[in-house]
């Protein structure tokens, strides 16, 4: 019976009679997920929040801490974590990345300010609920709870008003995160990581 094991200089010939690609290698990814199965996984999830599938993990009698973020996990295993984050006034994650992970969210409610790295400049834009966003290996990115807008004008005053209470967004990473580095702009509007963290909590530490 033939061998079906190639000997090392069979397997060396074989590669050299392979003619070579013409076009690039993409290099391969720490996770078989990618971003459109993390929006998924963040879309099903919100959708979960919103039945009441998760209300066991909610805090308890529905009183959202207010003065420091709060998360729960909804889902963990080896390939993928899937969280809920209230968000409160004020608290920003920092300028960070996610190390090796992909991420994805979806905002369940109220609305979140993204600042985002773009290789030149930091770029705000405004997640409100529905809106979802994913973010690639190297994505670099500070989050934080919408500031308060003007509330309409009626009877010659006007009065200050959040997003609704309480900010809710889902998380999903792939591969589960281990590690976040932290950034700052430095003077010459170059980027600048400043300390790197083992951490398994979602968008820096609660």
């Amino acid at each position: 019976m033939r061998s079906s094991v190639l000997s090392l200089s069979s397997a060396r010939d074989a590669l050299s009679a392979t003619p070579p690609l013409d076009r690039a290698v993409a290099p391969a990814l720490p996770t078989r997920l990618r971003p459109a199965d993390l929006l998924r996984l963040t879309d099903e999830g919100a959708e979960d929040v919103l039945s009441g599938r998760y209300d066991h993990l909610l805090p308890a009698e529905g009183v959202w801490p207010a003065e420091e973020r709060w998360a729960t996990r909804l889902l963990a295993d080896d390939e993928v974590d899937v969280w809920l984050i209230s968000w409160t006034p004020g608290k920003s994650t920092e300028l960070h990345d996610h190390a090796g992970s992909l991420g994805a969210l979806t905002v369940l409610s109220g609305a979140l300010s993204e600042f985002r790295w773009n290789g030149k400049e930091l770029r705000r834009r405004t997640l409100t609920a529905g809106d979802q966003a994913s973010f690639p290996i190297g994505w670099v990115h500070d989050v934080m709870r919408a500031p308060a807008g003007p509330r309409p004008v009626t009877d010659n005053t006007a009065e200050s008003v959040g997003p609704l209470d309480p900010t809710l967004s889902v998380h999903a990473y792939s591969p589960p995160l281990t590690a976040m580095s932290y950034y700052e702009v430095t003077g010459h509007g170059t980027l600048r990581r400043t300390r790197t963290v083992l951490t398994d909590q979602p968008e820096g530490d609660m």
